[in-house]
Order: structure tokens, then C-alpha cells, then sequence
């Protein structure tokens, strides 16, 4: 394979500017992991964020890097890739991430990164530099996750029904608080696991590129793994306020019962697609999870068109993100 030959500023700049990303994943991303124990009341914000950056990190001990691999090795041709398709595809995210974070719309920052990478690659090669599995795996989880996330959630709320139809309701809440800590430590051990993986996938995509790591080597250096982990830990702990309420509160009323039953069906998937190293959307995911929970009560629990707003904003993240990404790669090619 080609070598691409950069300076060492160009790649320090390309691997900051990708672990800005992660961070601003974490950020935008906070509000997945606490927003269900923040308005049940359980953990007050700044706990809450401490503690799924806590266990953003900790995953790194426990999810492997199967996630890391498809995007480093699996969405587009390694042949195309150059700083400036490495450039364009982080612009393109980034700039998506910070437009849906300022008018507090839970979108996927993974799918944003996955259109930037699509739309900077089709500028240069056109769609001849795609690789059709691993974005058709994509795109078919776009579906499953939230749809995963939906069913996990109504299934756990009706057996936890179920088991609890005899006990009063103070005492269920009084059970759910405290189990709530231990179901929004796992969403977040998920959350880790599979949105850290796919900036260790866009850095270890480039260091093969320069030649820095062998294209048969598999997996990435361990101070990329834990650079990405610690971006990501760091961004969750600044909390992407706008979009807690959103998910919260304005999809349906949560107790800690349904805030407990939302984020162990979210956890479940997440935990399910980084074993088979698919890059999902944690956003996709918790979201569908809670409008489970909601429907799984009575149908009118749920604020039907908040959660057609979110769907709309799924639909246009990979190609917004895209067209964004190919005018920054259009741009980069004339500036770098």
C-alpha cells in the first residue's frame, strides 16, 4: 500500500483535531448517559457526569476493539485515505455535533463521523472508495439500535411490572433509585465502549495511512486506545446540558422504575453491537429505549411528534455531515 507522506505537525494537528472530536462526543453525548437518572431525580448533574465519565473510561477494561476495526478497516478504501479526507471527515462531524448540540437535538455523533468519512472520500474517489459491507452494517443498525433499544425497554418495563404489581409505589421508587445507579453505570460502560472506538478507528485509519502502524496489525497503539478513552471521559464530564431535557423529560414522564428499565435495555444493545464491532448510535439507542418504556405504559405517555423531530434529525446526520465534509475536504486541498 501506498505510504502518504506528511510532516509530523500535519499528523499531530489531524490526531488533535480527532480527539477534539471524541471530546465533543462525550459532550454531546453526556446527556444519553444521565439524562434518565438527572430527571428522575436520583443524581444530581454534576454527580451524574462524574460518574459516566467514570465509567466511559472504565470500559476500556471490559469492551473489546471490534468497534475500532470497522471504522479504521471497514467504511471506506484505506487506499484513499490522506490528510486531507482524514481532515474533512472530522470537520464534517464536528460542525454537525456543534449545530445539533446549539439547538439541543439528540443526534448521532458515530453517524456524523460515518457521513464525514463518506462524504470527504466520495469527494476525492467517488463512490467507488466505499466499502459496501461495512456501511451497509452501518446502516442497517440505524434501524436495529433504536428498535433494539425500544423493545429491550417496554420487555424489561412490563416484567418489572409484573414482579412488582403487589408492592406500593413509594416502595418501588425507593428500590429504582438505588437500582437506577447501577443501570446508568452500565449505559455509560456501553456508551464508552462503543463511541470512544470510533476516533481510535479514525486515528489508527491514519497512522496505517503514513505508515506509522502496519496494515496487518490488529488492533492500534495502546496510547491511542487510551487517548480516545480519556477524550471521551473528559467531554462527558462537561455535560451537554441542551440535550438533557430533551431526552429527560419532552419524550415522556420518567420515574426511576422507567429511567432504570430505559437504560438497561439502552446498555443491553450497546453492549451487544460493540461485541459484533458495529458502530451504533448511543443517541439512537437510549432514545428508542425510552420511548419503549413510555409506550409500554400507555401509548398517549409518549410525545409523538418530539420523537419524530429526533427521527428527522437521525435521517439527515449522514448526509448533512457528508456535504459538510466534502466542502471541507474541497477547502483543505487548498489550503494545506
Amino acid at each position: 500500500m501506498h505510504t502518504l507522506q506528511i510532516s509530523i505537525y500535519v499528523l499531530g494537528l489531524l490526531i488533535a483535531l480527532a480527539l477534539v472530536f471524541d471530546f465533543m462526543n462525550g459532550f454531546h453525548d453526556a446527556a444519553n448517559a444521565i439524562a434518565t437518572v438527572v430527571s428522575t431525580g436520583v443524581l444530581k448533574p454534576q454527580t451524574a457526569v462524574a460518574m459516566a465519565a467514570l465509567f466511559n473510561f472504565t470500559a476500556i477494561f471490559v469492551v473489546g476493539l471490534h468497534v475500532a476495526g470497522t471504522v479504521g478497516k471497514g467504511t471506506i478504501d484505506p487506499g484513499v485515505v490522506d490528510q486531507y479526507v482524514i481532515f474533512g471527515a472530522l470537520v464534517g462531524a464536528i460542525v454537525w455535533n456543534l449545530f445539533t448540540w446549539y439547538y439541543g437535538i439528540p443526534s448521532s455523533s458515530s453517524h456524523a463521523l460515518i457521513g464525514g468519512l463518506v462524504g470527504a472520500a466520495v469527494a476525492k474517489s467517488g463512490t467507488s472508495a466505499l466499502i459496501g459491507d461495512g456501511l451497509l452494517k452501518t446502516v442497517k443498525w440505524i434501524v436495529l439500535s433504536p428498535l433494539m433499544g425500544f423493545v429491550f425497554g417496554s420487555l424489561i418495563m412490563l416484567l418489572v411490572s409484573w414482579v412488582f404489581v403487589r408492592s406500593t409505589p413509594r416502595r418501588v421508587d425507593g428500590w429504582f433509585r438505588r437500582l437506577q445507579l447501577v443501570s446508568a453505570a452500565a449505559y455509560s460502560l456501553g456508551h464508552g465502549g462503543n463511541d470512544a472506538q470510533k476516533t481510535i478507528g479514525i486515528i489508527w485509519m491514519l497512522l496505517i495511512a503514513v505508515g506509522q502502524v502496519s496494515a496487518t496489525a490488529s488492533e492500534p497503539p495502546m496510547w491511542v486506545i487510551v487517548s480516545c478513552y480519556t477524550a471521551i471521559s473528559v467531554g462527558t464530564l462537561f455535560g451537554g446540558w441542551r440535550i438533557v431535557k430533551t431526552m429527560g423529560q419532552k419524550i415522556t414522564k420518567l420515574k426511576p422504575v422507567g429511567g432504570f428499565c430505559a437504560e438497561t435495555g439502552g446498555a443491553i444493545t450497546l453492549l451487544i453491537a460493540s461485541h459484533f464491532g458495529v458502530p451504533v448510535s448511543t443517541t439512537h439507542t437510549i432514545t428508542g429505549a425510552i420511548v419503549g418504556v413510555g409506550s409500554s405504559q400507555k401509548m398517549s405517555a409518549v410525545r409523538w411528534g418530539v420523537a419524530g423531530n429526533i427521527v428527522w434529525a437521525w435521517v439527515f446526520t449522514i448526509p448533512a455531515s457528508a456535504f459538510v465534509a466534502a466542502i471541507a475536504w474541497w477547502v483543505a486541498q487548498r489550503i494545506m
